[in-house]
């Protein structure tokens, strides 16, 4: 377990609020590395050697945006404990919902019966659950909304190359929810994000969707991604970004019970827990091994699965940290949430009837 802060000196700083309960979603289909070979010219060793993933899940037509993010909304709804008719905003992180208006999150606020409250999606893509708590909290701890839903959504197997060797392997779909709410205890540290569109080429869509208007065959617009750059820039970039983030929050990596990196690659999770000098008795997640690459989804996974596990306790401090497309970051330190009932589990079925919005 962590040591108290009280024994380092250390006070984390922070606002009023905190993350009162998680929940998430797994698509129905399990996608292993030796199904991705069908398509690729590698082999699973190759694979799991240079980003550690085992295998992903991808979602099956029924299982839309609004359907998975609905049901991770619900799941945190119930673990805090909060009625959707107290939800004051619900913010959904994604790149993947394939309607340009209305938002997703307008959708899935009706869909889980959350009477009126503000609604509006973000695109920060891998980072875009740091992009949100952010916000979150601002919104409690300014009294704009009393209870606020952070949700991050993904169905990026439909925007995938299959047989793209760099990219064909790393990513997963699914969903990840928090209730944001007020605390008696700093349990949302200071958000440290930033943007350098220096880099905007090397993780991007191939296209863009105007292409489709004029294009006698045109061709469905794709990730790709130049992850050598983007390897090369995590490796400088990411340790910085960390330190400011513990100092801001009065923190220490000896005050950590967590660390709760964006799982894009194992190498890179392996790295920073090095470079930071993260200590033994801190918790790290390393669930891309089973869950893939999944955007801003994977650190409500990471959550989830963390303290399900018993390797992070509710209430310890982790530290949030996340990257993506833009090049976009965000850290913050918070207190984690009571512990969940179960890790992430797949679902067992997929709808059996499409909704209308994707």
């Amino acid at each position: 377990m962590n040591t108290p802060l009280s024994e380092h000196g250390s006070t984390f700083r922070g606002a009023l609020t905190g993350l009162l309960g998680i929940g998430t979603y797994l698509p129905s289909r399990q996608i292993t590395n030796e199904m991705i070979c069908e398509r690729i010219d590698r082999s699973d060793e190759w694979i799991r050697s240079r980003s550690g993933i085992r295998f992903r899940y991808w979602a099956e037509p029924t299982e839309t945006v609004e359907f998975m993010a609905a049901t991770a909304a619900e799941r945190a709804l119930e673990h805090a404990g909060i009625a959707a008719s107290e939800v004051g905003c619900v913010i959904v992180s994604t790149v993947s919902h394939l309607h340009q208006f209305p938002s997703l999150a307008a959708g899935v606020a009706h869909r889980i019966g959350a009477a009126t409250p503000g609604a509006f999606d973000i695109s920060a893509g891998c980072a875009g659950f740091s992009y949100g708590l952010s916000l979150a909290s601002d919104m409690v701890a300014a009294g704009s909304a009393r209870y606020v839903l952070v949700i991050a959504v993904e169905r990026l197997s439909e925007l995938l190359d299959h047989e793209d060797s760099g990219t064909a392997f790393l990513f997963g779909d699914g969903a990840g929810a928090a209730v944001v709410g007020p605390c008696d205890q700093p349990g949302v540290g200071p958000v440290v994000w930033g943007s350098d569109g220096s880099h905007k080429e090397t993780i991007r869509q191939s296209h863009s969707w105007a292409a489709l208007r004029d294009a006698p065959a045109p061709e469905w617009p794709v990730i790709t991604m130049d992850g050598r750059e983007v390897f090369r820039w995590a490796a400088y970039q990411l340790g910085p970004i960390a330190a400011r983030t513990l100092e801001q929050a009065g923190v220490t990596v000896r005050d950590l019970d967590s660390f709760i990196p964006h799982q894009a690659n194992m190498r890179i999770i392996d790295e920073l827990v090095k470079e930071l000098g993260i200590p033994d008795h801190v918790a790290v997640a390393r669930s891309v091994e089973i869950h893939g690459n999944t955007s801003a989804v994977s650190i409500p996974l990471a959550i989830q699965e963390l303290l399900a596990s018993g390797q992070a306790r509710p209430g310890g401090l982790a530290l949030l940290l996340s990257f993506g497309t833009g090049l976009v970051w965000g850290g913050q330190v918070v207190r984690l949430p009571p512990a969940p009932t179960g890790p992430p589990v797949q679902a067992t079925t997929a709808p059996a009837h499409p909704t209308k919005e994707n």
